[in-house]
């Protein structure tokens, strides 16, 4: 029987392999950038995502179709947001940014939740959210101005970063509705709805796309196998094998590789060069994130009046 030491490095094995399988997206997203639209390939990433889970979720899902049915607008809306949205904009993204800075966009996802944790959730705010936020914003100017912050000033920031961070604010959200709605679903069940939601609303774009662009091609077909097998089913297999044994909390710590095992990827895969505001930016960002998530003093605290125990104390 293996010790409590050991059974826990062998867990971390379950979000670690879900944050290497996410890096290889970011690189299918820059590949994808000039080869399909980012509407169909998030549409049939869907597709095949939605084709896999039918082999084995449906059987469970009618057996507990009471519990699923008053749950659907819920999901659909998850969907939307994590499914349909964040895809998008990040398919979009990778035309205009490099995968190095989408990876460290992506691992702010923590961080925002946070934030809106305390706007929607009403969570107390910590001092480790108020200082990370500061240091993750610090970071991350630095980064997408390429370590010249006037460059703001002069509209110098790449679209795609921009789009990045809006699909980081959208995954966001999810995390927060989520822990907000418990729809108390297995999570198979609920990922399946939530794929097929956002498959019917990703029609909509796709009929509007010439049949050129829509249709899958020879080059764009193993990206879709990728994102529609290894990324949307077999990363959340592992993703929730990790959160299960090791709880969310320390799980969403793991993000913190992603920016690590995408610059590795990215390097090696498209020679991308990494500079020094990469290096510099990058890591104020990401010390940014692990403060907030390791600082959990309330904020509160430090505002609050000193004790004065003492004030009467005999001499």
């Amino acid at each position: 029987m293996l010790a409590p030491s050991s059974r826990s490095a062998l867990y971390s094995l379950f979000p670690v392999a879900a944050i290497a399988l996410w890096s290889g997206n970011v690189m299918v997203s820059r590949l994808s950038a000039h080869t399909i639209d980012p509407y169909a390939i998030t549409f049939w990433r869907l597709v095949l995502a939605v084709a896999l889970m039918s082999l084995f979720v449906p059987a469970g899902a009618w057996r507990n179709r009471a519990a699923i049915l008053p749950q659907l607008p819920k999901l659909a809306f998850l969907g939307l947001l994590a499914m349909a949205l964040f895809q998008c904009l990040s398919y979009e993204a990778a035309r205009t940014t490099t995968a190095t800075n989408m990876a460290i966009m992506t691992a702010l996802v923590p961080l925002l939740t946070m934030l809106l944790s305390v706007v929607l959730l009403g969570e107390t705010p910590t001092a480790g959210m108020a200082s990370g936020g500061v240091l993750s914003f610090a970071g991350l100017v630095w980064l997408i101005t390429a370590g010249q912050p006037a460059a703001l000033l002069a509209g110098g920031v790449h679209e795609g970063d921009l789009l990045m961070l809006c699909a980081g604010a959208a995954y966001a959200l999810y995390g927060v509705l989520l822990r907000r709605w418990h729809v108390g679903l297995p999570s198979w069940q609920s990922t399946y709805f939530q794929a097929i939601a956002a498959l019917l609303f990703m029609l909509v774009p796709m009929l509007r796309l010439p049949p050129a662009e829509a249709l899958p091609t020879r080059a764009s077909l193993p990206l879709i196998a990728y994102a529609g097998s290894l990324a949307s089913v077999v990363l959340p297999f592992f993703w929730m094998q990790g959160v299960k044994h090791l709880g969310p909390n320390r799980c969403s710590m793991y993000m913190n590789l992603l920016p690590v095992f995408t610059a590795a990827l990215a390097v090696g895969a498209f020679g991308e060069r990494l500079y020094p505001h990469h290096l510099v930016g990058g890591g104020v960002a990401l010390a940014g994130v692990l403060l907030a998530q390791t600082w959990r003093a309330p904020l509160a605290s430090f505002f609050a009046p000193r004790s004065e125990a003492n004030d009467g104390a005999e001499y």
